[in-house]
């Protein structure tokens, strides 16, 4: 009897060590941190939501719309510029750089809602400019530190990565909205915008600490098949968040809520957004039951040996040298001899090529008008008369179209590409096209109308980028991608400026005069500026549609410099797989499948390393 308690408890003593060992294995696995990135990723899209609590600010600190769209202009300036972020990254760990986005977060946007609360003196418009830049700058942070890491470590499917977690920034601010609806929702306020912004303040914050120990870098012991089907199942949740989100606004939109059903919204929003925990679980259990079961594939481990230095001789580092400051004068004397498109630029040959002057041009017109929309829908809707309750809407509507807009023209762009050789150039010549439907709709100022012009606007900003950013690294090459990314990005803020500040914010003021003095009033100093009629709005989006013609028109240059290239860049892509199939090798020791470029680097590194005396008992590689 005594002998059967003993038996019972060892077994009771097993299972937890065993239940122990795979929560651990499940909380420091990739697929765990993939998810946690999901999650930081979901609330990193404030920077969208503007249009929403914009008015709170205008009204609170008495702006007028000049001054409220320079505001708007640095929040996108912070949005953009994620060259510091970079760099920190290059040289700390991941949490650095998270750390240094959650303070910045919580600041910029504590202090903007503690000058909107009048919790301190009012502050001036400079220092205003200061709060928004630097909590939308902590944006590029939460990017860099979470979005770059998953990169890393899933070097095989960084496409799907990166499709994904951006298509949750995307959905982030209807995320955002329905989570403030069912914690600060109030019969009697249930328009508590200065709420929101705190919000915006606390919550990316404490997600991003939350998970702050889940995000760093791997080592890649071991080396996965298939993981595109994982990524597709991940990718189907998020399309069912979407849905959901889009039928939920669209009823909150014609119905009135309780708090109670706010509340329950709101939770099956946060079961969709933990979810994916299911996929995490059953591949970590897979990768548990694989390391027990299947004795015939074993671990791959990579050892990286460094070249001492002392075994470089002077003469080596003098040609070493002047081979690098002939590269510098070299680059110096070639700015404008650039190579073929399609091989990699210098910095300094991208910068000053026609092609990506053009596409700058192109963005700064396209995504500046949309954007221009993006951050005065809060104004617009108060223009045209729209119900307080419609603004959420509008953002809302815009978020998950934004979201809807960059997987479509990723996967689109891709298959027209392959299976009918149109360039991308075309495409985002069309996605601007369509974009002057939804500031026409604005310009008109037609009943509901506004409804669909965040659905087109939304699907249409989202869709630029995944183009923009593909065309970059088609034409210019990966060599130097993140530093012409970021100078692709700066096309954003550019465009902001022109239309947002000089053309919508100063049409809007003018005719906002011209009305209070028509009423026999004069604007009081400190007192807000604010328009009615459908006539605040016309003028400016009459200017951004034909600019944003004039983009087509120069996105349609793009087009045709390029469409050579185009036809005949998959056919070189083609080569280089058939060449990569060639090379491939399957690894009888454990039985091991190499499928990429990376594995068979390390192959052949172990091969002219001339190290097969060394015994290898359990599978290693020695680079």
């Amino acid at each position: 009897m005594a002998a059967r308690e003993h038996t019972v408890n060892g077994v009771h003593t097993t299972n937890w060590k065993r239940t122990k060992t795979f929560t651990h294995q499940l909380l420091t696995g990739r697929w765990f941190m993939l998810f946690a990135s999901s999650l930081i990723m979901s609330v990193a899209g404030a920077t969208y939501m503007f249009g929403l609590y914009s008015n709170q600010i205008k009204t609170s600190l008495s702006y007028d719309q000049t001054t409220l769209n320079l505001l708007s202009f640095f929040k996108d300036l912070g949005a953009n510029v994620g060259v510091i972020s970079g760099l920190i990254n290059e040289i700390t760990p991941p949490w650095v750089v998270l750390s240094t986005g959650i303070i910045m977060n919580f600041f910029g946007y504590f202090m903007i809602w503690l000058s909107v609360t009048k919790r301190i003196h009012t502050p001036k418009v400079w220092q205003m400019c200061v709060y928004i830049c630097i909590g939308a700058n902590s944006q590029t942070f939460s990017n860099t530190g979470a979005l770059v890491t998953c990169v890393k470590n899933f070097p095989n499917t960084r496409g799907s990565v990166l499709g994904l977690l951006k298509g949750y920034v995307g959905l982030s601010g209807a995320i955002i909205t329905q989570i403030y609806h069912t914690l600060y929702y109030s019969e009697n306020n249930n328009d508590n915008t200065q709420s929101l912004i705190l919000l915006i303040a606390w919550l990316p914050a404490a997600i991003s600490f939350l998970f702050l120990p889940t995000i760093r870098i791997l080592k890649l012991e071991t080396l996965r098949q298939k993981e595109y089907k994982v990524f597709y199942n991940l990718l189907y949740i998020s399309l069912g968040l979407a849905c959901f989100l889009m039928v939920l606004i669209i009823v909150q939109s014609k119905l009135s809520f309780s708090r109670m059903e706010y509340l329950g919204d709101g939770c099956v929003v946060i079961f969709l957004l933990l979810l994916p925990l299911v996929v995490v679980f059953r591949e970590e259990f897979k990768l548990n039951s694989l390391s027990k079961n299947d004795s015939s594939i074993s671990q791959l481990k990579v050892i990286v040996a460094d070249v001492p230095s002392h075994n470089v001789s002077s003469n080596e580092r003098e040609v070493e040298e002047s081979t690098h400051s002939e590269k510098k004068i070299s680059c110096l004397r070639t700015i404008f001899q650039p190579p073929n498109r399609g091989e990699d630029y210098t910095i300094l040959q991208a910068l000053f090529s026609i092609d990506m002057l053009i596409l700058f041009l192109a963005t700064t017109f396209g995504v500046g008008g949309t954007l221009t929309a993006i951050d005065n829908l809060g104004q617009i809707g108060h223009s045209l008369g729209y119900p307080s309750k419609s603004t959420t809407t509008f953002v809302s509507l815009v978020s998950i179209w934004n979201y809807l807009g960059r997987v479509a023209s990723g996967y689109l762009s891709e298959i027209l590409l392959t299976k009918y050789k149109i360039p991308r150039p075309y495409l985002l010549t069309a996605v601007m096209l369509l974009s002057c439907v939804g500031h026409i709709l604005i310009a008109l100022g037609v009943s509901n109308s506004l409804y669909y012009a965040s659905v087109i606007i939304g699907f249409c900003f989202g869709a630029q980028w995944p183009l923009m950013f593909a065309i970059i690294s088609e034409i210019f090459g990966l060599k130097y991608y993140s530093t012409l990314y970021n100078f692709g990005a700066a096309a954003s803020p550019v465009g902001s400026y022109i239309f947002n500040v000089r053309v919508a914010g100063y049409l809007y003021d003018k005719e906002g005069l011209k009305q209070l003095e028509a009423k026999g009033f004069r604007r009081q100093e400190g007192k807000d500026l604010t328009c009615v009629g459908v006539e605040c709005y016309r003028m400016a989006f009459i200017i951004i549609t034909a600019s944003t013609l004039i983009g087509c028109f120069v996105s349609l240059i793009l087009a045709f410099r390029t469409r050579k290239f185009y036809k005949d860049i998959y056919r070189k892509y083609r080569t280089e797989l058939e060449a990569a199939d060639v090379d491939t090798r399957i690894v009888k020791k454990g039985d091991v499948l190499f499928e990429n470029e990376d594995n068979r680097g390390v192959m052949l590194g172990a091969a002219a390393a001339g190290d097969s005396h060394t015994p290898r008992p359990e599978g290693h590689v020695r680079v």
